[in-house]
């Protein structure tokens, strides 16, 4: 044999080893599972351990280990396991973890996908990201000072994201001397409050990270333990894999256009299956097709299954866009714009029930506003009591309004269709992450009437364009007697119009709302729904009204329309409206007499680029009305919208 053939036969070897070591793996099952409880729990350090003592460390990781042990370490002269994961400079500078850290690992049985998430509360919103794809959570809890309130906090949340296992990790039982009694006393207060969160099941494991007890194997140091040691049941758990078993469920990220003869809806099938020549219903819309082919990179395949990312490729030309979700016909999602939901609130800033945010789901998004908050839960106990808002880190069970109708099925049905998150308009923060519990069905005998004759058709019967014209600015700063100026003269050349002013509206549509933030944001919502219902009249509508935050002006441009909505500051300093006080409020304001003021106790959030931006110092109302008139002719809007012979 030849020194060639040798090579090649060594060559071959290896293929084959590297193609059965694949296969293996392929073959094995996946766990998902994320690190929660208090800080300096140890999650961290035990993260590190299981990496260390499964041999899945590298000899230069072990060796900069080390190195970072003795710089930022807190064993000592031991090697400190935390900082595998603990990677950013803060983290390892404070000695916790503030973002999620995501490792993954495999044993001869398993292959695993952990989260390292933060024990702090500010850092909340981060364990709630790493628990929403997880399949069973390590609660760790320090023998020392048993179950705290972030080991609650951080409990509901897994409830509330569908993690159904819970491994009770008592870790540092070395520092109260191996005691069986305190960890039984643990395990008895932890399953006292865990009784209503609905865990399929919660094992007790004695841990010590630190220096290996019952992580990899049974430690000799509890030999009242008789159970398995983390790694063993990590290995073992049968978690719920039902996501084949639901109804097909796809929700569309991407329509794949690569040229005319091809048109594909790329994704990942989120729940069930579907093979080729089954038929689907677009869930929005309702229009059912027949599935052509499953396209993937490999080429085409028969069947897709849950967790497999396809193209599929419909029979029929069907409307469907990035955000649909396509479903099986006999058992669809469900199609409202108002249901219920558990709620996890993130933002410094308390929630404020009526203002605008953007939910997002997994592929879809659209305008929506918590409508209704009907209960804070309580940590401690899990008991409901009513509440005006939500503070940081706060669960509360609320009701949801879209602006548009959205595809959802319930959160315990299915994660992937039934979880969303809220977006601060301003700032793209996330401000809450949201379990979709039920569709509120308070009128199914309600449904939209087709109107034939549209806004441009009214608008062209008036000869002109349908506009809303949103003068904002503080109190006295002018904006009515400007938009009533403009009135009179729209009125003047036979222009159909209608004011809606702040004052007025509070004396009849408005006079249940007070000024606190979240009524002022059922102000404006209320508003430009009636500005929106005059618009599609044909009117040329002119509202004034203080609207001081931009999130509600942001609103009211999307429910009106960005063609119509048309922005307008009137800028008057705070000391000039102050100063006018034209009905008397600013000094009472100022003597505390009225409380929630905009300008004085209450924000005005100035408009960022508004449409038309009227600095009013040292100019008159005529010229500030002249002001629009020439912006409205540079825009052609007044081109046909108005009459050349009187002005505007």
């Amino acid at each position: 044999m030849t020194v060639q053939t040798l090579r090649a036969n060594e060559q071959t070897s290896v293929v084959e080893d590297v193609r059965g070591y694949l296969a293996a793996q392929e073959k094995k099952t996946l766990l998902r599972f994320l690190t929660c409880g208090s800080v300096d729990d140890g999650k961290s350090t035990l993260i590190g351990r299981l990496l260390y003592d499964t041999k899945l460390i590298f000899e230069d990781q072990l060796a900069t280990l080390e190195k970072d042990s003795r710089k930022h370490g807190t064993n000592g002269a031991d090697v400190d396991f935390a900082l595998l994961v603990d990677g950013l400079e803060a983290e390892r500078e404070q000695g916790i973890t503030i973002d999620v850290a995501y490792r993954f690992f495999a044993t001869p049985k398993r292959k695993f996908i952990v989260a390292d998430t933060p024990g702090h509360e500010q850092y909340t919103r981060n364990m709630a990201t790493g628990a929403s794809t997880a399949d069973l959570a390590i609660v760790l809890v320090d023998a020392r000072r048993g179950i705290l309130k972030q080991t609650r906090r951080h409990s509901i949340i897994a409830s509330l994201l569908g993690i159904r296992h819970i491994v009770l990790a008592v870790n540092k039982i070395d520092l109260v001397g191996f005691s069986p009694d305190v960890f039984s006393q643990i395990i008895a207060d932890y399953r006292d409050f865990a009784v209503g969160l609905g865990f399929s099941s919660v094992v007790a494991i004695p841990l010590s990270a630190r220096h290996g007890d019952n992580v990899i194997t049974r430690s000799k140091r509890t030999p009242w333990y008789a159970g398995p040691s983390l790694l063993e049941h990590l290995e073992t758990i049968v978690v719920d894999g039902r996501d084949n078993d639901r109804p097909f469920r796809f929700p569309v990220q991407y329509v794949n256009r690569p040229n005319l003869d091809f048109r594909g809806f790329a994704g990942t099938v989120a729940s069930g299956s579907v093979a080729a020549g089954d038929e689907i219903v677009v869930a929005n819309s309702g229009r059912s097709s027949r599935i052509k082919r499953i396209v993937t990179l490999a080429g085409d395949l028969p069947v897709a299954v849950a967790g497999q990312a396809v193209t599929l490729v419909l029979e029929d030309e069907l409307d469907v866009s990035r955000g649909n979700i396509l479903a099986a016909p006999d058992a669809r999602p469900h199609v409202a714009d108002q249901f219920a939901a558990k709620l996890v609130w993130f933002d410094e800033r308390p929630l404020s029930p009526g203002r605008s945010y953007i939910l997002r789901t997994a592929t879809d998004q659209a305008s929506a506003a918590v409508s209704a908050l009907k209960a804070r839960v309580e940590i401690h106990d899990l008991g409901e009591t009513e509440a005006s808002s939500l503070l940081m880190n706060e669960v509360g069970l609320v009701e949801i309004s879209t602006q548009t109708p959205i595809a959802f099925d319930s959160f315990h049905d299915n994660r992937a269709t039934g979880a969303f998150v809220l977006i601060d308009r301003l700032t793209n923060a996330t401000v809450a992450a949201g379990m979709i519990q039920n569709p509120l069905r308070r009128a199914e005998n309600i449904h939209w009437h087709a109107i034939e004759i549209d806004r441009q058709a009214r608008a062209a019967q008036k000869q002109q364009r349908a506009k809303v014209l949103w003068f904002t600015g503080l109190s006295g700063s002018g904006k009515s007697t400007i938009a009533n100026l403009i009135d009179k003269k729209l009125n003047s050349t036979g222009r159909h119009t209608f004011v809606l002013d702040g004052d007025n509206l509070r004396h009849g549509l408005n006079r249940d709302l007070g000024f606190t933030q979240t009524d002022r944001a059922e102000n404006i919502r209320r508003v430009a729904e009636v500005a929106k219902l005059m618009a599609d009249a044909g009117l040329i509508v002119l509202v004034s009204f203080i609207s001081p935050f931009r999130a509600e002006r942001q609103m009211a441009r999307e429910l009106i329309g960005d063609e119509e909505f048309v922005e307008i500051f009137v800028d008057t300093p705070f000391e000039e409206c102050a100063a006018r006080d034209p009905k008397g409020l600013y000094k009472r304001a100022l003597a505390g007499e009225i409380r929630d003021f905009t300008g004085v106790d209450s924000p005005y959030e100035s408009p960022e680029i508004a449409d038309i931006h009227l600095a009013t110092l040292g100019k008159t109302p005529e010229e500030l009305v002249e002001q629009v008139e020439i912006w409205l002719r540079e825009k052609d809007v007044a081109s046909e919208q108005y009459d050349s012979g009187g002005g505007i």
